[in-house]
């Protein structure tokens, strides 16, 4: 049987694949401080994040959005640690799809995009691989974990509407991967209500394929993530 290539085995000058790196976000949950740049083991968090896929073989292009009050101070980390892959660092919107969208505009015309939380420092290279590999299916594909709580369906006034099935829910996290062409339509819609970029995708009747997703792929969102970062990277390093 003939082995399908992988996305980077083609002979081409055009930038294969291109992650968005998304870190425009509030922090509203890390009270008043800026959660990317909050440090983990003696770096700003977001070094850690955009350094995988700076490291990684198979990506050829990145773009960072940040929020605009840290332009500067995002482009002068990425002048200190001398990313290469580093294409652009360009301001977010309001709504993180806004910020997805802007990043969008700056990538080359690649095979694949890969969209990215900036407050998941944990991600490793087999993620990426794994996700570029599952993307081929069908040309969309998210990584995803079992829900080990019982979820219910809460009505705003706190009383329960429904007990869900947990076998058949996960949570997702990132990097979400994509067909250059795909994503780039799903963002020609209306994105509002749109809680990832799979979701717009959904949108337009395209099947999107799930891959298994790590627990230690953690998002930053409080003082104990940051802790909890710290010791999954710490473990990782020896240090």
């Amino acid at each position: 049987m003939t082995q399908k290539p992988s996305p980077t085995s083609q002979d081409s000058n055009t930038p294969l694949v291109g992650v968005v790196i998304v870190a425009a976000g509030s922090s509203q949950r890390m009270m008043g401080l800026d959660k990317v740049f909050e440090p983990l083991l003696g770096k700003p968090l977001i070094v850690h994040t955009v350094s995988v896929f700076e490291r990684c073989p198979q990506v050829d292009e990145i773009v960072l959005v940040l929020s605009s009050y840290n332009l500067e101070r995002g482009r002068s980390l990425a002048a200190r640690e001398g990313w290469t892959k580093l294409k652009q660092v360009c301001p977010g919107g309001s709504r993180r799809q806004d910020s997805v969208k802007a990043g969008l505009q700056h990538l080359s015309h690649c095979q694949w995009i890969m969209v990215h939380d900036g407050a998941r420092p944990c991600v490793t290279q087999e993620l990426i691989n794994l996700g570029l590999d599952q993307a081929q299916v069908t040309g969309a594909a998210i990584p995803a974990i079992a829900v080990n709580d019982t979820i219910k369906k809460v009505h705003p006034e706190g009383i329960v509407q429904e007990t869900l099935l947990r076998e058949s829910l996960r949570a997702t996290q990132t990097p979400q991967v994509f067909r250059y062409n795909l994503l780039r339509e799903a963002y020609q819609g209306d994105s509002e209500g749109a809680n990832d970029d799979a979701s717009l995708v959904e949108r337009l009747g395209h099947t999107v394929n799930t891959f298994s997703g790590s627990p230690e792929n953690i998002k930053v969102t409080t003082q104990v993530d940051l802790r909890l970062a710290e010791v999954i990277l710490r473990s990782r390093t020896n240090l």
